[in-house]
């Protein structure tokens, strides 16, 4: 039985060891190195760290959801690592829109952000974060340190595992930082610990290193699905390896795709099965779903964050919608989609298609007016409800147990097909139309949405990609990939803050490096055109 081993060990009393802040303060270094070499003394702590630096990815603080955060410096509620993350993966693209006017929230999907704002300056502090952690952790644990401290035998072992854990993690943060941001300061274990200027590293030689460290330590880590649940194995890393390739173009400049097609191929016979019901993906007891290779594991007890999946179960609920259906006490009336997303689907309703949920009651199609909630259909993937329709473990219905499926099955299908349609070789066109026509079975309860040969193309998967993937934090780099984040080719609802959408400038691909870390870090230089 698969159990939250995150949740488990989050509120233990040796996660606060490592805490950093933010501040408004220029003439200080961004804090990209922390130290606790006294927690490693003993073995029986380094379990409940390596929780820690995988909880960076969910909680904010030391005891959730807010009072004692990690960064200090902005809201604790908004400054968690999944929710910048999804928030910049799909606010400026046709997957959603959002009715808050935070500032700089309406920028995200205006497309017109600078480098002074809030969300992006929050996922980019979160990211050094995860690397700070991670940095120490792998130093930490070196052969040499775990011998003097008398650690040998099954511990030592145990410890290398972890050791692979943390770096596959890194090479996660630094996969974001690459993704998002291009040129990044780069640190490692092996830099001097305390206050320095890191280098800037160019795109194609991070995407080197994160590619080097993956490969080094695949053998290291636990093999495919035989890890803890919500721990990092084989197989995640090997659908990082596969995202990583099929966006090779982008970050390097090469194409990639037959190592897109090895390693999803990977991942596809490493002995996962595809769940059944697409809607318990994304239920509170997702953890027992089947066909989720990487989870961010949440607890409405254990794990309380205003981030994560809290987030993304109460932002799109409001208008009509019934809190109760999803588990939780209240809406905040926030996230819908566009026109552009639900047009993908046969039916608006969510026939035949099942992965079509939307919610349409009170709702327009048309999103005229961004700050009105009743404009566009919210999408109702996420639910604090179990599949046998108990609520969430949260006496208040306020944090939700739902876990995000960072990494899963139904991806590695479709970025075997894609990588398949783009020349890669080690596959086969035969077997890329039964992976999608697969997943379509599943959407149509049968045989009757399922494509032929000629109809699986490159926008085909894209759109496909859409409909299996939304809201998930794919749609930016998918968009990116095909050309179409800015471009005039593909406008949608709001694109460039014009209602029936425009072509943006080129640079957008990426996000600004913040001003403070330009300021603070006289080794930075800013990305093109910002």
């Amino acid at each position: 039985m698969k159990t939250k081993y995150i949740a488990s060990l989050i509120l233990s009393g040796l996660i606060g060891f490592s805490t950093v802040s933010c501040t408004d303060d220029l003439d200080q270094t961004p804090p990209y190195e922390v130290t606790s070499a006294s927690v490693y003394r003993d073995f029986n702590n380094y379990k409940a760290v390596l929780a820690k630096v995988y909880a960076g990815y969910a909680l904010t603080g030391q005891q959730g959801p807010a009072g004692d955060p990690d960064i200090t410096g902005g809201d604790e509620g908004f400054s968690s690592y999944l929710r910048q993350y999804w928030q910049l993966q799909e606010l400026p693209t046709d997957e959603a829109v959002i009715g808050w006017g935070d500032a700089g929230l309406p920028d995200l999907h205006d497309m017109d952000w600078t480098p002074n704002n809030q969300f992006i300056t929050a996922m980019f502090a979160r990211i050094y974060y995860q690397v700070s952690l991670t940095n120490e952790f792998i130093r930490e644990t070196t052969d040499a340190k775990l011998s003097d401290r008398g650690i040998t035998g099954t511990n030592a072992e145990t410890a290398r595992i972890y050791r692979a854990e943390a770096r596959f993690l890194r090479a996660l943060s630094y996969y974001h930082a690459l993704d998002l941001f291009g040129n990044v300061p780069f640190v490692t274990e092996e830099d001097q610990v305390g206050a320095f200027f890191p280098e800037q590293i160019e795109r194609a030689e991070l995407f080197r290193y994160i590619e080097s460290e993956l490969l080094d330590i695949e053998d290291d880590l636990v093999a495919a699905g035989q890890n803890e649940y919500a721990r990092a194995d084989q197989a995640a890393a090997w659908m990082l390896l596969a995202k990583l390739y099929l966006n090779a173009e982008v970050y390097a400049g090469e194409p990639r795709y037959t190592e897109a097609v090895t390693y999803s191929k990977k991942v596809i016979d490493a002995g996962f099965s595809l769940e059944p019901e697409y809607e318990r993906l994304f239920l509170a007891d997702n953890h027992t779903a089947e066909g989720i290779i990487f989870p961010i594991a949440f607890d409405g007890t254990r794990t309380q964050t205003y981030g994560g999946t809290t987030y993304l179960v109460h932002g799109p609920v409001g208008g009509t919608m019934a809190p109760e259906d999803f588990g939780i006490d209240g809406g905040w009336a926030g996230m819908r989609t566009t026109p552009s997303i639900v047009n993908l689907f046969p039916s608006a309703t969510g026939e035949p298609d099942e992965r079509a949920m939307f919610h349409t009651d009170g709702q327009s199609l048309e999103v005229n007016e961004i700050g009105s909630f009743s404009n566009g259909y919210p999408i109702t993937k996420y639910k604090n409800i179990t599949s046998t329709g108990a609520t969430g473990s949260h006496p208040g219905k306020v944090f939700v147990d739902t876990d995000f499926p960072l990494f899963r099955l139904a991806d590695a299908y479709l970025m075997y097909a894609e990588a398949v349609l783009r020349g890669g070789s080690g596959g086969d066109m035969g077997t890329a139309l039964q992976l999608v026509n697969e997943l379509r079975e599943r959407a149509y309860d049968g045989e009757s949405g399922n494509i032929t040969q000629s109809q699986l193309t490159l926008r085909f998967i894209l759109d496909e990609r859409a409909r299996e993937l939304s809201w998930e934090g794919h749609r930016r780099t998918d968009l990116i990939r095909y050309g179409l984040f800015t471009s005039g080719e593909y406008l949608w609802a709001w694109k460039g803050g014009v209602r029936n959408g425009r072509a943006v400038e080129s640079y957008r691909t990426i996000y600004p490096i913040p001003t403070a870390d330009i300021i603070a870090n006289p080794n930075l230089v800013q990305n093109p055109g910002y």
